[in-house]
């Protein structure tokens, strides 16, 4: 490699190592702040290394507070609208790709707005419908109205566009139904785009916070999230309790860490192969 490529080389991964660590440094200060005993957090809060190190927050985050119920819910929740939004969105998606009938395309207009709109304007409409089915403060609050997502009926849509057709006219040719078609022969052929909307309906399942502000005001209804938010607020008391705040924090980014980790390479492989199709 010649000189000049060498330097090219060398300032480009040394760019890439410092957006890196900037990244991951508030990370190691989340870490480190978990391990951390009270005064020393208080003193030295962007310090990297705990000194002393100390479990006593994370004693305090199962001793002294409601955790273990709100990742219960948290479980509950994210597992109920994983399966929801995998099998709804699907099947959605399909219908919008395949089936001919009448309002398709003003269905999936539709849909379209409803990407666009901001979350937060519909709050206060969320609160309203939910108070006046009689299902506000309730698990069904916390599911039935976000178990269809706008963004995973568009991927699935796009995705089985790309399927070829005569595939599945050699299923009807057999006899098979539309649901037939679709349950055996397509969905197989649509694992990429299943893993990546599994993964992204996790996270955002996982660490959804809105819905739950107007969905449900009972604490032993609290997912993590809304949970983590009651402490932040300080509903234990006076103090940064930043060795608390913090630990239960990282506990509740486990999962989704372990989740992206493991289908890492089928997410990416999803996202190329959707990219070249698209």
């Amino acid at each position: 490699m010649k000189p000049r490529g060498l330097v090219n080389t060398f300032v480009g991964y040394s760019i890439l190592i410092f957006f890196a660590l900037v990244f991951l440094y508030p990370f190691v200060i989340q870490l480190a702040n978990s391990f951390k005993t009270e005064p020393d957090a208080a003193d030295n809060p962007l310090s990297p290394v705990p000194n002393p190190v100390s479990f006593a927050g994370f004693e305090r985050i199962f001793e002294g507070t409601n955790f273990p119920l709100w990742l219960g819910n948290s479980l509950l929740v994210t597992v109920v609208l994983t399966v929801g939004r995998v099998f709804f969105d699907s099947l959605a998606g399909y219908a919008l790709a395949r089936l001919r009938f009448g309002g398709r395309r003003a269905i999936f207009a539709g849909v379209i707005a409803v990407m666009a709109v901001p979350g937060v304007v519909l709050l206060i409409p969320k609160f309203l419908v939910l108070n006046q089915l009689g299902i506000y403060d309730s698990y069904t609050a916390l599911i039935l109205p976000i178990i269809v997502d706008a963004a995973g009926v568009f991927i699935m849509k796009q995705f089985f566009e790309s399927v070829p057709a005569s595939m599945e006219e050699a299923a009807r040719i057999d006899g098979a139904s539309v649901f037939r078609t679709y349950w055996s022969v397509v969905l197989p052929m649509a694992r990429p785009a299943l893993i990546t909307l599994t993964i992204l309906s996790f996270q955002g399942s996982w660490n959804e916070f809105p819905h739950t502000l107007v969905a449900v005001q009972d604490p032993d209804l609290f997912t993590l999230p809304r949970g983590l938010a009651d402490l932040v607020s300080g509903s234990l008391g006076t103090g940064t309790q930043y060795p608390l705040k913090l630990g239960a924090a990282l506990l509740a980014t486990i999962p989704v860490a372990i989740i992206f980790v493991i289908f890492q390479r089928y997410f990416v492989r999803g996202a190329t192969e959707g990219a070249e199709k698209g």
